[in-house]
């Protein structure tokens, strides 16, 4: 199950599980969409793509709550 971190990696604006907006390397990297193209889809920690983070919503996100842990590793974009 992927982890849902809440926010971004490089500028730390929130990104709420059941919305559209973050993208994520296989490794989990989480970005924000304006980050994400700043970086053109590919993750300053891994090399790895950039690609959608599906969402979790309702019930399921219920069940299953996103991450509260925030990662964030201020760059210069």
């Amino acid at each position: 199950m992927l982890e849902l971190r809440p926010g971004c990696e490089a500028c730390d604006a929130d990104l709420p599980a059941d919305l559209p907006g973050a993208f994520i390397c296989s490794f989990e990297c989480t970005f924000c969409h304006d980050c994400a193209a700043t970086l053109q889809q590919v993750c300053p920690n891994c090399g790895g793509e950039l690609l959608p983070r599906p969402r979790r919503v309702g019930a399921k996100l219920a069940a299953n709550p996103a991450s509260s842990q925030r990662v964030y590793k201020p760059r210069q974009l």
